[in-house]
């Protein structure tokens, strides 16, 4: 993780905003989703949206599976432990 010496308050509703100089690093555009997690010691972490794999996180040849996303990989995975 890189320090960046930034800090910014959180408003009434929750919202903080990301420096523009942050933004322009990570090449973050206004209308970009945006993913919010947290880890076991309650680091917040932001990351740009991505549709990725739902197990192996990959981003090639996706497809939906019961609403899933899945890669090739995964899917004949899945499909050849039920056989």
């Amino acid at each position: 993780m890189k320090i960046t010496g930034m800090s910014r308050p959180l408003d009434a509703l929750g919202r903080v905003v990301i420096p523009k100089e942050l933004r322009k690093t990570l090449g973050l555009e206004p209308g970009d989703p945006i993913e919010v997690f947290y880890d076991e010691i309650g680091q917040v972490i932001l990351r740009k949206f991505h549709i990725h794999c739902e197990f192996c996180g990959s981003d090639d040849l996706l497809m939906d599976l019961h609403g899933k996303k899945v890669c090739k990989s995964c899917a004949e995975s899945i499909v050849s432990q039920d056989q």
